[in-house]
C-alpha cells in the first residue's frame, strides 16, 4: 500500500494521462509520410510529444477543471493536489529541454504550443468555454500545426508545397472530427465546470452528424492527394483502416437513436482507440512501403 505522500505524486502522474497521447499519435506517423526522417531526431520528437508535451497539456488542463467524473483516459480521475502542479513545471521543462535536441524551430513551436494549450485551460482565458473558439484552437494547434511541428523537428527542412500543406488541412479535419465526439459523454461535468462544449453546441446527434462530415471531407481530400500523386496503394491502406472505425461508429449511432444508454466514456473511448490504432497502423504501413 502506496504511503499517502507517495499517493498524491500517483494520483497526480495518473491525471497526466500518459496512455491518452495514444489518441494524437496518428498526426506523428502521417506527417513523417512527407519528409526524408532524420532517425534520431524522430524518436526525439516522439518522446518530446507524447511523454512530455501532450501529458503536460492533459495535466495543466486537469489542474483547472478538477473534475469529478470521467474524462479522457480515467474513468474515475483521482483528486487534484499541489503535486500536480509540479508534475506540470517538470513536464514543461523536459519539454522544452528535449524539443531543443531536435532544433531551435522544433523547440519554439513546442514552446507555442505549451502558452496555447495553457490558454485553452487557464481560468482567467479558458477558450475552451467558447464551442467554436475551442474547436477553432484544438483544430489548428492538435492538426495543422502539430503536423508541420513534427516536420520541423524531424527532418533538416520545412515542406511548404501543396500536397504537404493539404495533408497538414487534412490533420486539421481529423481533429475537428473527433474533438467534438470525445465531448460527447461529458456534457453534464462540462456544464457544472463553465465549459460550453461544441458537443453541447451541436447536440448528441448534431455531434455525430457534425463528426461524420468532417472525417468524410477529410477522406476524400486525402484519397484524392493519394491519387493524384499516384500512391494508390496509399489509399487502398487508408481506406481499409476506416472500415472498422465506420462500423464501430455507425452501430454506436444506430444504437443511440433506437435509446439504448450508449453515450457513455467506455464507448466514446473505445472509438477514439480503435481509430488511433488503425490510423496509426495505416500510416507506418504507408512509411514501410514508401
Amino acid at each position: 500500500m502506496l504511503t499517502p505522500g507517495t499517493q498524491k505524486w500517483w494520483d497526480a502522474f495518473r491525471l497526466m494521462r500518459l496512455p491518452f497521447s495514444i489518441f494524437l499519435m496518428p498526426v506523428y506517423w502521417f506527417a513523417l509520410i512527407n519528409i526524408e526522417v532524420d532517425a534520431t531526431r524522430a524518436v526525439i520528437v516522439f518522446v518530446t510529444l507524447h511523454l512530455f508535451v501532450f501529458p503536460a497539456s492533459n495535466a495543466y488542463n486537469s489542474y483547472f477543471d478538477r473534475d469529478e467524473q470521467s474524462i479522457g483516459g480515467l474513468k474515475k480521475p483521482p483528486k487534484v493536489t499541489k503535486e500536480l502542479w509540479y508534475l506540470i513545471l517538470i513536464s514543461d521543462f523536459l519539454s522544452i529541454l528535449s524539443a531543443t535536441m531536435a532544433g531551435f524551430a522544433f523547440a519554439i513551436m513546442v514552446f507555442i504550443y505549451l502558452m496555447v494549450s495553457k490558454a485553452y485551460s487557464y481560468e482567467k482565458i479558458r477558450l475552451k468555454r467558447f464551442p467554436v473558439t475551442g474547436a477553432i484552437t484544438v483544430m489548428f494547434f492538435q492538426g495543422w500545426w502539430t503536423y508541420i511541428m513534427i516536420q520541423a523537428g524531424a527532418s533538416a527542412s520545412l515542406l511548404f508545397f501543396r500536397e504537404n500543406l493539404l495533408m497538414a488541412i487534412v490533420s486539421s479535419l481529423f481533429l475537428l472530427g473527433s474533438y467534438p465526439i470525445t465531448q460527447i459523454y461529458q456534457h453534464e461535468e462540462d456544464r457544472k465546470n463553465g465549459v460550453h462544449s461544441l458537443s453541447m453546441l451541436l447536440g448528441i446527434t448534431g455531434t455525430f452528424i457534425f463528426s461524420s462530415i468532417a472525417f468524410i471531407i477529410a477522406s476524400i481530400l486525402l484519397i484524392y492527394i493519394f491519387v493524384s500523386a499516384g500512391f494508390i496503394k496509399f489509399a487502398m491502406i487508408y481506406i481499409s483502416a476506416m472500415i472498422p472505425v465506420n462500423i464501430y461508429f455507425l452501430k454506436w449511432y444506430s444504437d443511440y437513436k433506437k435509446g439504448y444508454p450508449v453515450i457513455t466514456f467506455e464507448r466514446t473511448m473505445r472509438l477514439n482507440a480503435l481509430s488511433s490504432l488503425l490510423l496509426s497502423a495505416a500510416f507506418i504501413s504507408m512509411l514501410l512501403f514508401k
